[in-house]
């Protein structure tokens, strides 16, 4: 059995492109998940608030358990407080960088992929041990960020393009569809709150832990 989850974007069996079925089915199970691909602002806003609500009762989950569990790894993935310094990395580099034009837009608690390289201005402090509250402070900030964002938006602004950011950093200094970086942003809420909420199941049941 081989299992494949995230966001796929091909899938190739016997020659057959079998991604398009996959993502219908899932579509299928869960209608709100194709809401996360929204294609004006009236749809980015419905998308927006619709991770504002669930993130809110993934954090009320995660309150409900040890503090020290917010730190735990399952399977060696993210732990919980680290999953949260990513997608507030997602939001800045896209959001705050590529629409809005800040050059250096990271809080020293952003966390990117694993894989990045090593880019000169951007953290990347894997065994920081920040609060819950002191994560969802930030995390606060820039989903406001964000909702100021979409709420502004217009058919015009959201069809066009970013001004290529000058400077070191993520992502380089080109120029980007606006609504491929909000797509973006959607895509890694979406996906991480998911997984946040698996693992969160995990350590409920006391599931085998490793720390990271």
């Amino acid at each position: 059995m081989a299992d494949f989850t995230g966001d796929n974007l091909s899938l190739v069996v016997n020659g057959v492109d079998v991604a398009p079925l996959v993502n219908a089915e899932l579509d299928r199970r869960d209608p709100v998940r194709a809401r996360m691909r929204p294609a004006d602002p009236d749809g980015f806003r419905e998308a927006w608030g619709i991770v504002e609500r669930l993130w809110d009762g993934t954090v009320e989950r995660a309150r409900g358990l040890d503090p020290g569990l917010l730190h735990e790894s399952v399977d060696g993935e993210w732990s919980f407080i680290q999953t949260l310094r990513h997608v507030v990395f997602a939001t800045d580099t896209w959001v705050r960088r590529a629409i809005l034009g800040d050059p250096s837009p990271w809080d020293p608690l952003d966390l990117p992929w694993d894989e990045m390289p090593g880019t000169p201005g951007i953290p990347r402090d894997r065994e920081a041990r920040p609060s819950l509250e002191e994560v969802l402070a930030l995390r606060r900030e820039r989903m406001a960020t964000v909702r100021r964002v979409v709420d502004g938006l217009t058919d015009a602004s959201l069809a066009g393009h970013t001004e290529p950011v000058e400077g070191t950093g993520w992502p380089p200094p080109e120029s980007f569809p606006v609504r491929e970086c909000l797509l973006i942003v959607l895509n890694e809420e979406w996906h991480h709150r998911q997984f946040a909420e698996r693992d969160l199941d995990a350590l409920r049941t006391g599931a085998t832990r490793k720390a990271i």
